[in-house]
């Protein structure tokens, strides 16, 4: 019996130290209040950010959600419900209205990269570049990425504009997601 007892404990105590092995090496990062896993997929993750409520419904009204659910790799550059607050009164619910579709598709697009850009990528591109990158969106224009500091990436869109990458690396199944401060707009 205490032999019994013993291995089943031993068992036990193996079971629990490796999920919790297993769970360490899953790394997570936290956004909008709830962690965001590796294995799940872009949506997945964004729809349980408190952070990206207004994102996450621009995508839906746009029609994107199977293309973001898709196998990417994309690198998304998020803006949070502050950021979108930040827009003039009115802007967002005009966008989200059906005559309005190819533009909310125009600006979400121009905030999504094909492959998958860590910040230590970005930072690499931007020294390669003497200080600046540039890369193209999938709704064909360009975000230039500059250091702002040692640490902090800023991101300037076609109109002038600056947003400040405030979460990086939030990697997904089929990319990565980089919170930023600020909606960017294509000109």
């Amino acid at each position: 019996m205490k032999k019994t007892l013993a291995t089943t404990l031993l068992a036990l105590v193996a079971v629990c130290g490796a999920a919790s092995s297993s769970a360490a090496q899953d790394k997570t990062v936290m956004v909008g209040g709830q962690a965001m896993y590796s294995n799940k997929d872009i949506i997945d993750n964004a729809v349980n950010s408190a952070d990206h409520t207004t994102l996450v419904a621009a995508v839906k009204a746009a029609g994107l959600v199977d293309t973001l659910k898709g196998p990417g790799p994309f690198t998304i550059f998020a803006p949070t419900n502050e950021a979108f607050a930040k827009l003039p009164a009115g802007t967002v619910d005009t966008l989200l209205k059906p005559e309005n579709h190819d533009m909310l598709v125009k600006i979400l697009t121009y905030h999504v990269v094909a492959g998958r850009y860590s910040t230590a990528m970005l930072k690499k591109e931007i020294r390669a570049g003497h200080g600046q990158a540039t890369l193209k969106t999938v709704s064909g224009g360009t975000l230039t990425f500059m250091m702002n500091g040692d640490d902090n990436i800023s991101i300037k869109d076609e109109k002038g504009d600056w947003a400040n990458l405030t979460i990086g690396n939030v990697n997904q199944s089929n990319g990565v997601i980089q919170v930023i401060d600020t909606v960017l707009l294509p000109s």
